[in-house]
């Protein structure tokens, strides 16, 4: 299989067919990303993260994984586009949640009535935590590639984790018993924390 880098500089050279490729490989997990947020913007900017690749590739050093490169887009994409919701340039993405930026509500994208709790809980996190949370859960980013993105350790990045598990946990108000078994996040939620541990999914690196 071609190189994920290889198609993208095919497709900086105008191969249109290696694009087409790349974007096969990843629109369903960018598309994910962000209709969990913003439904109703979840295909214009799952097709604007794509082309932003393409535009800011003779800038990005390929230092990372093109999978991690491509989310630290969808995550500038994310941001721009709550700004443009807020209509201000500058939003503090650290103590502000999606519950207060969006509009969208996010109980229309979980079919069951657990996940619709575990969405609209995440909704309400600052959007820091909530991404930190999914890029590691449910987009299976490990701790050295979410501290490339957020610029920063690995150990910072797991003390932020336990925060942001913690800060879910109080705002279920502990009603975990019937969380998706099959969902990593919901585990973690039903396990305790201890940062010391080397099994703990917030420790891994």
């Amino acid at each position: 299989m071609v190189d994920d880098f290889a198609l993208l500089d095919r497709w900086c050279n105008g191969d249109r067919h290696a694009g087409e490729q790349l974007c096969a490989r990843y629109f369903g997990e960018i598309y994910r990303f962000f209709v969990h947020k913003l439904a109703d913007e979840a295909d214009d900017l799952t097709q604007q993260t794509f082309l932003s690749c393409v535009k800011s590739r003779d800038r990005f050093k390929a230092q990372s994984s093109f999978r991690t490169y491509l989310f630290a887009i969808a995550r500038n994409e994310l941001f721009m586009a709550l700004r443009r919701r807020m209509k201000v340039e500058h939003v503090d993405l650290a103590v502000s949640s999606l519950a207060d930026l969006a509009s969208t509500p996010t109980q229309r994208l979980g079919k069951h009535q657990e996940r619709e709790r575990l969405l609209a809980a995440l909704a309400r996190l600052p959007v820091e935590q909530q991404l930190l949370l999914e890029f590691h859960y449910w987009h299976g980013l490990d701790a050295g590639a979410l501290a490339e993105l957020h610029e920063t350790t690995p150990g910072a990045i797991r003390v932020r984790l336990l925060r942001a598990r913690k800060a879910l946990r109080t705002l279920l108000g502990g009603a975990l018993d019937a969380a998706e078994a099959s969902d990593p996040l919901s585990t973690s939620l039903r396990e305790p924390d201890d940062p010391e541990d080397p099994d703990d999914p917030a420790g891994r690196t």
